[in-house]
């Protein structure tokens, strides 16, 4: 296994991005990068969740791992009278925090299965917390797999589009999007990556540039608006993205700005792939229309959260007008039409129904 490592201090460490120990939740402070590393630990389910609903930890994989620990956490807190009544409780409370991300569902009913499957529990909280671990080691591996088929599509001097964070800290352990570019440094290749800084909440200046320094990749930070112009001049040679679900047609749910992106790509002829697990991919959802949309507090658009050197401090600091309102959109859907593929942890496959059916 291969964790993400980290430069604390000058000494570098290996960690993943969540995971359990006992009854505690422990993961990576992400709205701290890359201002200060931090280790959290969450002792009891609804703190997790908590974590969760405030983007303490995010992105599809890291969600699904967090949420299959947080069950697990819950089944352990259950009383013997009511145990199940609780557990269910607490699945309602764990898979309301983020409603597009399809691996939240996709852990939560994998440990929920397994509860449900042993009569006594002590017996179903044993299982539990191993389903959720199986399901943390699964997606560190899918993470693995992406880069090892996703690298493939990348030469020597390819300069890669990306957008908001789809790395080691989305995922348990190495990613989706970012994944194929470390495994193709890893082989080598020089790449150099253009990380749209990703509005309102700046994933890619704050998390994906962090990780490309981490890893020693070259790499620029551009405003979201600036993409077109690389495009149109010829200096992207392809576009990679994450997913936080994927529908069973190809359609694709991804960070806001995610469309427009897919759509320059396909006007300046420009290969755009989505990356993702066989847990993001979503049977029961027809299409994108399918897909519901998180829209999340105004002030992550009317504000700017950053660290004052000033005041060597975290500060929010408001942008906009105190009589202006904002809506806020935490995704949005492109259309199969733009994907030139979806690179999966079971191989590289085009966007639509038949292609994803047999990934299953």
């Amino acid at each position: 296994m291969v964790f993400i490592r980290v430069d604390v201090c000058g000494v570098f460490r290996d960690y993943r991005t969540v995971w359990m120990r006992g009854n505690s939740v422990f993961m990576i402070n992400q709205p701290l990068i890359p201002h200060k590393f931090e280790v959290v630990e969450f002792k009891c389910y609804r703190d997790t969740a908590r974590a969760i609903s405030d983007m303490v930890v995010r992105g599809a994989g890291a969600i699904g791992a967090c949420g299959g620990y947080a069950l697990a956490q819950a089944a352990l807190e259950a009383p013997d009278d009511g145990f199940l009544e609780f557990v269910h409780g607490a699945e309602q409370v764990i898979n309301g925090t983020r409603p597009t991300a399809q691996d939240l569902f996709y852990a939560t009913r994998r440990v929920m299965e397994c509860i449900c499957g042993v009569e006594d529990a002590n017996g179903a909280r044993e299982a539990a917390v191993g389903e959720a671990q199986k399901i943390a080691d699964e997606n560190a591996r899918g993470g693995e797999m992406i880069g090892k088929y996703g690298e493939k599509l990348i030469r020597d001097k390819m300069r890669v589009l990306t957008h908001c964070n789809a790395g080691w800290l989305a995922f348990v352990d190495w990613g989706s999007a970012i994944a194929p570019i470390y495994a193709a440094k890893r082989c080598g290749r020089n790449v150099f990556v253009y990380v749209d800084e990703t509005r309102p909440r700046c994933q890619g200046a704050r998390l994906t540039a962090w990780e490309l320094c981490q890893e020693g990749v070259e790499h620029a930070v551009i405003a979201d608006n600036a993409s077109g112009y690389y495009m149109r001049r010829g200096d992207v040679d392809i576009v990679i993205v994450g997913a936080d679900r994927v529908a069973c047609n190809g359609d694709v749910a991804n960070k806001i700005g995610t469309y427009e992106k897919a759509v320059l790509a396909h006007e300046n002829g420009i290969p755009f792939y989505v990356a993702a697990p066989r847990s993001t991919i979503d049977l029961s959802c027809k299409s994108g229309d399918g897909i519901p949309i998180e829209e999340r507090a105004e002030d992550e658009v009317l504000s700017v959260f950053g660290w004052s050197s000033e005041l060597s401090r975290m500060l929010t600091v408001r942008v906009a007008p105190e009589g202006s309102h904002a809506l806020n959109p935490a995704f949005d859907v492109t259309p199969a039409k733009y994907i030139t593929g979806i690179i999966t942890d079971a191989g590289v496959v085009k966007a639509n129904e038949k292609a994803i059916g047999k990934l299953f």
